[in-house]
């Protein structure tokens, strides 16, 4: 990262829907959709978007192999709402932090700790799928991206400005932004939550990393 459809509720079985003949009703769209893009970004993450067939993304979603059509043309697509999705919700997720209100150097822990989760935490593949997926993506699809790009990472300039107008960020560069992203986003190459620091953790020692301060 230099990522909102809800979440759909179950529908309760003592209130049937009556059903239209030959389209779904909405929820149940939603719910096909949602679950077409989980299973993707989980396969894209373990296999590669290359190494992974639409059949194979029908079978995780327990649906027939022509039924994703539906919701999406191709299997670039599904990459791409992959991606813009995962971005739409991190920023959502770094967004009600309150940044604005913290002490700069508490704003960027909780940043950190929330990016670290976003890669590292159960079931979040969609962020590592743009991560390392990013070169499939079509011209108009990285357009897209990279204005969600921007405003998440606008985010993050506003809290480096202030830590470096107070001192704490000692020696500013150009590259801080960058180097501190790359760094983070290695970790969902060697990070082993069985292994040693949780993410809490993790985010303390990142932190300390990025300031070299106690």
């Amino acid at each position: 990262m230099s990522a909102v459809l809800p979440s759909q509720e179950a529908m309760s079985p003592e209130q049937p829907v009556k059903r239209k003949r030959g389209r779904p009703v909405q929820d149940a769209n939603e719910g096909l959709r949602q679950a077409l893009l989980d299973q993707s970004a989980k396969l894209f993450r373990e296999k590669g978007y290359g190494n992974t067939t639409v059949r194979d993304i029908a079978a995780a979603t327990g649906i027939h192999a022509g039924s994703w059509f539906y919701h999406f043309k191709t299997k670039h697509d599904i990459l791409a709402a992959v991606v813009e999705l995962g971005l739409t919700r991190a920023i959502d997720d770094i967004e009600v932090i309150g940044v604005d209100q913290l002490p700069p150097r508490e704003a960027l822990l909780r940043l950190i700790h929330q990016h670290l989760h976003t890669l590292l935490g159960p079931d979040q593949d969609y962020i590592p799928v743009m991560l390392y997926e990013w070169r499939s993506l079509d011209a108009d699809a990285k357009l897209r991206i990279v204005g969600l790009q921007d405003r998440y990472e606008a985010i993050w300039d506003k809290v480096i400005a202030r830590l470096q107008q107070s001192g704490e960020w000692s020696m500013p560069t150009k590259l801080d932004r960058l180097l501190m992203f790359g760094a983070l986003n290695w970790c969902a190459k060697w990070y082993k939550a069985d292994a040693g620091d949780d993410l809490e953790s993790l985010a303390k020692i990142a932190l300390q990393f990025v300031l070299r301060t106690p």
